[in-house]
């Protein structure tokens, strides 16, 4: 090669590798310049996305639902600003530590090509963006108004359906609250109304489904609604933000919204939910086991879910236990509605017990099961993950252990039993479960306890208004957790369980509470060691005659007691053993008398010894001890006042009203009075007149008119006359303003007042006995009407009987078209005279019997006819009787006929 070819060739190799370098170096030369221009174009990509982002927002109140390609360029142009911003303070950070230029500065080459790659990137964003900052959306909704949600098939929620949609079509009523005990189907109910739309007409622009739940956070409705509605949302945005963005688009829309298992209020506002009203046509439904919810919720209607009766029950279970391919389904047929029945209508228990069963093909193993369900309900697959998990929410969401206390001992009395308020209230109070302290009256905090209970569904309204009951499935949950999760505090209850002898006694000692009571049990014999045993429960035992003499020697933790309704004719000695015992009753026993031991009991508070009819002589020393005593109750009891009450030692003996003074504590009394004496004497006791709760009157000669002190009528509950040939009327005393009137008077009964013309002299207003529920009349033969009853707003029940003169129940001058609003029982029984109930005809809203017995000359029902027939009460009477009725419309007879039953 000659020089001239070398030199070319060098020439243009140097050439070549110059371009090279010069290539790669060329934009680290110029690195500063890159930096300049990065920080320009991620300004302009800022300025884009916020175009671009208020264009959405313009959108989606428009109804509009943003495309997925626009959603993808917002979250990749969020990616790379971080980024982007992320750099620049890097250098701007290492620019004032170094304080030296960038081309100087270590891996500016590295530096520049990473600079570089992300100035492509935001361009190519921003080239990208500029097809989206006009064209944002999709025309319309991306998914329908409506999306349906998976349901198991509906049973027995017709009617609870027909009832939502007739409120969902009243302009009036924009707030649905839905609630029931867990289990019972209200979920189910919302998916069903939810999936209704689908081929039902309707006018709503979008129906939102959301799962609320226990964990209720304002930000995971938002999720949910955001979600259906196609809104965007930014990672970390403030809930007041997209509250703001959500109630923009649903203010623009006529929604249903339904929310599914709501545990606490839902703040609107925090969410972004424009009220629903009669202006916006939107609506809102939502469930919950708290009719509290209902009522925080602004709920214009509460719908309560029952449980299924039986036909449905039965339908629901045999559907799960595919009945049809069990081959021995006759013999097993009377076994599975048995389980059936112990379900009491709650589906999730017929659903879960169906399922368990699905594959026990023979007799032995259904009749296997039946007996676990009443023993031991949680051994039965899926009863403890499926059921008795869903009610422990419901117990733990209960605010206090005073609440969860109260709740398991409700689990003491038999399934399906209707307990009485009060009582309960007052063994609530005997084992210390209420706390008085602070001054509060521990009655009416009890009362709130049962309503708090009633409200989260735990406990149900009994047959009567004063009771409450216990769901079976709920009371085998509430057993189960006793045994569970109350360690120590064992409950032992075979109530109502046909025992004729009771548990062994060497099993007595690890409980704290048993409850054997309404069996066949005679005799308690031996002496069981129970040093933690607070509560026993022995009432209505009605052969128990015999209790040993030691038998409550080792019970010295023993609270509360009950030996009502059992043939006892004598208390052991051993009683004066129970040193903390709290609550006694002994009453409607066969006891003559009182053990003296009874006065060791310096710590009892309520002793209840009415309807203890055998009742002669009580000892000094049984009550003169019992100075904690704050309840006495000797209604339809002791009655031997005059003859006993003395002072000499001979008397020394037995009680009077001088002992009952001394029990300072003693705010309630109930006392029986035979004799005009003794009722003259205990008229000038006032300490104890301001006491009286219950008062027994019976056979007091020249009694001509009784007059009820003023101390007395403010807190008299009950009160009973008897066989006082001579009483005209009752009084209250001359002069004592209305307001004085027994309003506290729950219960009148007056037997046997031959001469009793009126009942009350003074006058009787709404107010004036306001309480009064119960009025039972009989053999008072000179008595021509009641009318006072018609201005009684809490009266349920009226026992008219035996009274040869009465021609009227309410006198033809006394027009009151809205009468007895709360009477639920109607009896009149042998009033020859009688002709009418009322000249005008009545609502009786709520009256649920009328029996009509041996009145021939009663020709009219002064019934209103009722756009509801469930709502007209059963007739009783003889066929012969109601055959000779007289109607104004024919349309009232055709309409109670069905509801008429002929006695014999």
């Amino acid at each position: 090669m000659d020089a001239g070819t070398l030199v070319n060739f060098i020439s243009s190799l140097v050439c070549c590798m110059y371009d090279s370098i010069a290539k790669e170096i060329s934009p680290a030369l110029n690195v500063d310049e890159q930096i300049k221009t990065l920080a320009g174009e991620l300004d302009e990509l800022k300025a884009m996305r916020d175009d671009v982002k208020r264009q959405v927002e313009k959108a989606e109140v428009e109804g509009a639902t943003i495309t997925s390609q626009v959603k993808g360029w917002l979250q990749r142009e969020e990616s790379a600003e971080d980024k982007a911003s992320l750099m620049l303070t890097e250098d701007s950070e290492r620019r004032q530590r170094t304080g030296c230029s960038t081309l100087n500065c270590p891996s500016v080459y590295k530096k520049s090509k990473r600079v570089h790659k992300m100035l492509e990137e935001i361009r190519g964003l921003k080239n990208k963006g500029l097809d989206h900052v006009n064209i944002v959306v999709n025309n319309g909704l991306t998914s329908k108004s409506v999306e349906e949600i998976p349901s198991r098939p509906a049973v027995g929620l017709d009617v609870m359906l027909e009832q939502v949609y007739k409120h969902l079509e009243e302009d009036g009523i924009g707030i649905i609250g839905i609630y029931g005990m867990g289990g019972v189907g209200k979920t189910t109910l919302l998916k069903i109304i939810n999936n209704g739309f689908l081929t039902k007409t309707h006018h709503f622009d979008v129906v939102i489904w959301v799962t609320v739940s226990r964990d209720f956070a304002a930000d995971k409705i938002q999720q949910a609604i955001e979600e259906r509605l196609g809104l965007t949302s930014e990672v970390n945005e403030a809930t007041q933000r997209r509250a703001s963005k959500i109630q923009r688009v649903l203010k623009g829309k006529k929604f249903l919204l339904l929310l599914d298992d709501v545990w606490e209020e839902v703040k609107f506002e925090e969410v972004g939910i424009p009220f629903p009203d009669k202006q916006n046509k939107s609506k809102l439904i939502f469930s919950t086991r708290s009719e509290d919810v209902c009522t925080d919720m602004a709920a214009d209607r509460k719908l309560k879910v029952e449980f299924l009766g039986e036909e449905y029950s039965w339908r629901l279970f045999c559907s799960n236990v595919r009945a049809r391919e069990l081959k021995e389904w006759k013999s097993i047929e009377p076994h599975a509605r048995k389980i059936v029945k112990r379900c009491g209508g709650l589906p999730l228990a017929l659903i879960t017990i169906g399922r368990a069963m699905a594959n026990k093909k023979s007799e032995p193993e259904w009749r296997n099961a039946k007996e676990v369900l009443s023993k031991s309900p949680s051994e039965i697959r899926g009863m403890e993950d499926d059921v008795f998990s869903l009610l422990y929410f419901s117990f733990d969401r209960l605010k206090d252990d005073t609440r969860k206390t109260c709740f398991l001992y409700c689990s003491l009395f038999p399934e399906d039993f209707s307990i009485e308020k009060e009582q309960l209230v007052e063994y609530w109070i005997g084992e210390g479960f209420l706390d008085s302290s602070d001054g509060r009256d521990v009655h009416n905090e009890g009362y709130a306890v049962i309503g708090d209970l009633e409200v989260a569904c735990l406990l149900e309204r009994g047959e009567e208004k004063t009771q409450v009951k216990m769901h079976d499935v709920v009371r085998s949950f509430a057993l189960w957790i006793a045994s569970k999760y109350e360690s120590g505090k064992k409950f032992l209850v075979q109530a109502s369980s046909g025992l004729v002898e009771a548990p062994r006694v060497e099993e007595w000692h690890e409980y704290q509470r048993i409850s054997l009571l309404d069996n066949g049990i005679t005799m308690l014999s031996h002496k069981p060691k129970c040093p933690n045993l607070s509560t026993l429960l022995l009432q209505w035992n009605n052969g128990l005659n015999k209790i040993s003499s030691g038998f409550f020697q080792f019970m010295s933790s023993l609270k509360v007691l009950d030996l009502s309704l059992t043939s006892l004719r004598e208390i052991p000695e051993s009683i004066g053993c129970l040193v903390e015992l709290q609550h006694l009753d002994l009453s409607g026993t066969k006891l003559s008398t009182l053990p003296k031991e009874l006065g060791n009991l310096g710590n009892l508070k309520h002793l209840d010894l009415q309807r203890t009819y055998s009742l002669q002589d009580i000892p000094h020393k049984a009550i003169s001890g019992l100075r904690q005593l704050r309840s006495l109750n000797l209604y339809y009891s002791y009655s031997q006042w005059e003859e006993h009450n003395c002072s000499s030692d001979e008397c020394d003996q037995v009680i009077g009203f001088n002992d009952l003074e001394c029990l300072t504590q003693l705010n309630s009394l109930g006392i029986s009075v035979t004799g005009s004496a003794t009722l003259k004497k205990l008229s000038g006791l006032n300490s104890l007149l301001q006491r009286i709760r219950f008062l027994y009157i019976k056979g007091c000669e020249g009694l001509f008119h009784l007059t009820i002190p003023s101390p007395t009528s403010r807190v008299l509950r009950r009160l009973s006359i008897y066989n006082c040939c001579d009483l005209e009327y009752l009084e209250i005393d001359v002069g004592i303003s209305e307001k004085n009137m027994p309003s506290s008077l729950e219960v009148l009964a007056l037997h046997e007042l031959p001469n009793l013309t009126t009942v009350w002299r003074n006058p009787v207003t709404r107010d004036s006995l306001r309480n009064l529920r119960y009025v039972n009349i009989w053999y008072c033969h000179n008595l021509k009407n009641v009318s006072w009853v018609l201005n009684l707003p809490r009266l349920e029940v009226i026992y008219l009987f035996y009274c040869k003169e009465i021609e009227e129940v309410v006198s033809g001058n006394e027009r009151v078209e809205e009468g007895f609003p709360s009477l639920r029982t109607l009896s009149i029984r042998d009033l020859p005279k009688l002709r009418s109930i009322s000249q005008w005809a009545l609502s009786f809203p709520c009256l649920e019997r009328l029996a009509v017995i041996d009145c021939p000359r009663l020709k009219k029902l002064p019934i209103k006819a009722h756009n509801n027939a469930s709502n007209l009460p059963t007739i009783y009477g003889s066929k012969e009787w109601w055959d000779g009725l007289e109607w104004d419309e024919s349309t009232i007879e055709s309409a109670l006929l069905p509801h008429f039953i002929a006695t014999a």
